[in-house]
Formats: structure tokens, sequence, C-alpha cells
């Protein structure tokens, strides 16, 4: 993924579908965000992926999980630093102490990241859902 700024956006889309395409990142985000807020969650970012079907723009691909998105345990929330995460940044904080230059295909994962990982998955479908997991 890549970052675009607001002003790139308009530059190659034009300026009222980059207006109408932020009110609608900024909607859903906002509708996440509240929703997630009140499960005991922190929606601290996320991207949406838009395309256009007969000129209209429609939201496609993964929208809100733990691999678009960081979701970080309220209780846990503590300003200033790094923070305990519900989503795919434990595996990011695995690469990064690698020799994986990123230029390259990644490392395996071990079993116990990958493990690892689905619980924290689970967490954060437990507790935006209130139901068990029971795959």
């Amino acid at each position: 993924d890549e970052n675009v700024s607001f002003q790139t956006m308009r530059d190659a889309i034009g300026g009222e579908l980059a207006d109408r395409l932020r009110e609608l990142s900024i909607q859903i985000y906002q509708q996440g965000s509240e929703y997630a807020r009140q499960q005991g969650i922190i929606l601290a970012d996320t991207k949406f992926e838009f395309g256009l079907l007969d000129g209209e723009p429609i939201l496609i691909d993964e929208v809100l999980t733990p691999d678009s998105s960081r979701f970080w345990p309220a209780d846990l929330y503590q300003p200033g630093g790094a923070q305990p995460s519900l989503d795919k940044q434990f595996v990011r904080d695995w690469l990064e102490t690698t020799t994986w230059d990123k230029n390259s295909t990644p490392p395996v994962l071990p079993d116990e990241i990958v493990m690892k990982t689905r619980e924290k998955y689970f967490e954060a479908f437990q507790m935006l859902t209130g139901q068990a997991c029971t795959w």
C-alpha cells in the first residue's frame, strides 16, 4: 500500500470525486470507530479502497478488518508509546526483528507467530461481535 496525499488524489481523479471519497471515508471511519469504541477497541487507523461502478464510487476490498486497520484495546491504551494491538502489527513487529530487506520474498512466519496473530484476530472478533470464535 502506498500513502497518497489528498492533493495527489485530487490531481489524479479530479476534485469532485476526491471530495466525495473523502466524505465517504470519514463517514465510514466515524461509524466504525464509534462502534469499536463501544466494544472497548480504539480504531487507531484504517484504509479504504474504492472503485467506480457506472461512474459512482463503491467500497471494495476488505473493510475495517485486522488486516486493514489497527485495533488497540482501549483499556490498555497509554499515550506516547507503542500500543498493544489486535491486528497485523504483531506480524510487522516480528518482521522488523528479522534480516528481511522488504525488497525480497518475505520470510516464512514461524508457527508461534502465526498462532499468536490468530489469537489476536480472534480476540478482536470476540470483542467486536460478542461471539466466541469456534473455528
